[in-house]
């Protein structure tokens, strides 16, 4: 029996939650931690901090989609950004979040819940939706996923993506040839994997069962322009903004795309 988008999306709920203190425990956030006690610290790579002030986020009210422990949302923040909200189910990883905040004084909110149901009075609210890193693979609904983003951006609001390129969904990093196709491009169902969801290459780590969705770029792109999103900027990458064991798709000969940044604009 298939499962319904409300199933695969508890289930992967339950799977982050799980690993939540993988996370908590590990060396980075410690260094989170020492970071957003610094005043204007930001965790953010160049590439993404450039689109952010090339869309003079100074001021600007931005949300972030499954936004984790808020490192991003709170990098985001401490650019000059004004209202700046954080979505997540993960009580865990918000709960890892607000202990960020603190520590620098941040001024950010966090909002538990099904990203598919965020609350209409959030709706027209945000002037930037942000959506960073292995998001669009946990979305088994892509369609109601961009109807969330179009009616949470305020007219002539942005959607500014910064992703892994579908193209990575191919690969496993952790085969024998890691450069050799696993996955159909086109692969139609959800991958299920178990165990923690960790980004420091650490294997076999006890965790929930998890799902997750492959989708093509030419998908994004549609339901971004099925949505009435005008496309405004669109760059490939070759560097791996991932889990640490991507890196072994960097400097290659022949190079694969490993991820990419989208901007994408709602009418006025």
């Amino acid at each position: 029996m298939s499962k319904s988008r409300d199933d695969y999306t508890a289930a992967n709920r339950a799977a982050w939650e799980a690993s939540a203190p993988y996370h908590e425990e590990g060396a980075e956030f410690a260094s989170l931690l020492a970071g957003f006690a610094e005043p204007g610290f930001s965790c953010l790579d160049g590439i993404l901090t450039e689109r952010l002030e090339a869309l003079r986020v100074a001021g600007k009210d931005v949300a972030q989609l499954c936004c984790n422990n808020g490192r991003e949302i709170l990098s985001v923040k401490n650019l000059g950004a004004g209202r700046c909200v954080g979505f997540d189910q993960s009580a865990a990883f918000l709960a890892q979040a607000r202990r960020l905040a603190a520590a620098g004084g941040i001024d950010c909110d966090f909002v538990e819940g099904d990203v598919y149901k965020i609350p209409a009075g959030y709706d027209g609210a945000f002037d930037i939706v942000l959506i960073t890193i292995g998001v669009f693979g946990w979305m088994p609904d892509l369609g109601a996923f961009f109807a969330v983003v179009d009616r949470l951006l305020k007219p002539g609001g942005a959607l500014l993506v910064y992703e892994d390129h579908p193209i990575m969904n191919m690969f496993e990093p952790g085969a024998a040839d890691p450069h050799k196709p696993v996955h159909s491009y086109f692969e139609a169902g959800p991958i299920e994997e178990q165990g923690a969801i960790v980004y420091d290459g650490t294997p076999n780590l006890p965790g929930a069962t998890q799902y997750w969705f492959v989708h093509k770029l030419s998908d994004l792109l549609s339901v971004a322009l099925d949505r009435g999103l005008a496309l405004e900027h669109f760059r490939e990458y070759p560097h791996n903004i991932s889990s640490v064991e991507f890196d072994v798709y960097n400097d290659q000969p022949a190079q694969l795309p490993v991820s990419y940044v989208l901007v994408a604009r709602k009418g006025a």
